[in-house]
């Protein structure tokens, strides 16, 4: 697939350790605007709750302010956890964003929590976190108030979104590393994006994927089966120079899944930290799903994983401490494709 892949960003809106969280959202729009002069196609922004090494807790409102500090990209979210939310709430969040940027905004949702447990039940406190069997119906809902009404025996139909009589709708996608998700968008008719880049199960990754296209059923909204995937990756000059940076995430994400975390720790921490087996195992395997390397090794590594889920669509997901690395490495990432050529991204 090449120079015809298409490169979009998820940002999670890393927070380094001895940041704050207002450094790591300054440094999402400005990553944004970044991105959109080096030619890639969509900006999605996440959600996550009560875990110090993302600050990205509320999607629409990032979505807003990357909408407004920049003029094409597509933006949008990556995703809404809508099992927290009210469909209509959502609709309208993301209609009145649609409103301001018609054309340009995208709604991503899942059905993951984004946090603990405790953290999901205080999200709907004083009631009861909602069911996941809800959650097909919850997407039902959020398209039907989306796209000008729900079917007419509902018993919320006379209920109407605003703002009212939009021009455009948000294109919505179902975002999912699980068979559930998959077969989900498939039924739907809807665009599905697989995340890779979580680093979990990833060996049935093409598998999911594969059975969302078989069981695709074309839709109003999508004649055929719209698929992206979304990659960790960490592009420097020289393949030392990344893995030496890459392993600020790693230590990062070791962090997280023993709940440890505290912000995305220095390339010095990691390279002092004493890792035990375990953990050094934990690192390689994770590294292995990971497109690192010099913008050669990179642009295979991302060609090879287009070739292996059979789409074009990809999302880069770059984590690291510095953030001028960050950006740096977007932008190794975009000259080895000739995004700003105009012959990708699109």
């Amino acid at each position: 697939m090449g120079d015809s892949l298409i490169l979009s960003v998820v940002d999670q809106s890393p927070v380094r350790a001895g940041g704050t969280a207002g450094d790591a959202l300054r440094e999402t729009i400005q990553l944004a605007v970044a991105a959109e002069k080096l030619g890639y196609y969509r900006y999605w922004l996440a959600e996550h709750h009560n875990i110090p090494n993302f600050a990205g807790t509320s999607p629409e409102v990032l979505v807003g302010q990357v909408a407004a500090h920049t003029n094409s990209i597509r933006v949008g979210s990556g995703g809404v956890m809508l099992s927290h939310y009210s469909a209509l709430k959502v609709a309208e969040n993301f209609r009145m964003l649609d409103s301001l940027y018609p054309g340009r905004i995208d709604l991503g949702v899942g059905r993951a929590p984004g946090s603990d447990h405790l953290t999901a039940a205080a999200l709907s406190y004083p009631g009861s976190p909602k069911d996941v069997q809800h959650y097909p119906r919850q997407v039902v809902d959020l398209v039907g108030y989306l796209n000008g009404g729900l079917e007419p025996e509902h018993p919320f139909a006379q209920v109407q979104a605003g703002p009212d009589r939009p021009q455009t709708a948000p294109e919505v996608w179902l975002l999912g590393s699980r068979y559930e998700s998959a077969y989900m968008a498939a039924k739907l008719g809807m665009p599905f994006a697989y995340a890779h880049f979580f680093g979990l199960g990833v060996d049935e990754g093409p598998s999911i994927v594969d059975g969302y296209r078989n069981q695709f059923e074309p839709s109003k909204f999508l004649e055929e089966p719209k698929i992206n995937i979304g990659v960790q990756v960490l592009c420097a000059e020289t393949e030392a120079a990344a893995l030496r940076i890459a392993a600020s995430r790693n230590l990062g994400r070791l962090y997280s899944v023993t709940n440890r975390a505290k912000g995305i720790p220095t390339v010095e921490e990691a390279e002092t930290y004493n890792y035990q087996m375990n953990e050094l195992a934990f690192i390689r395997q994770y590294s292995q799903v990971c497109a690192d390397g010099d913008p050669q090794q990179v642009k295979e590594k991302l060609e090879k994983i287009a070739e292996l889920y059979q789409t074009p669509d990809l999302s880069v997901v770059t984590i690291c401490h510095d953030f001028a690395d960050r950006v740096r490495s977007y932008e190794l990432v975009a000259e080895a494709f000739g995004l700003g050529d105009g012959c990708a991204g699109r």
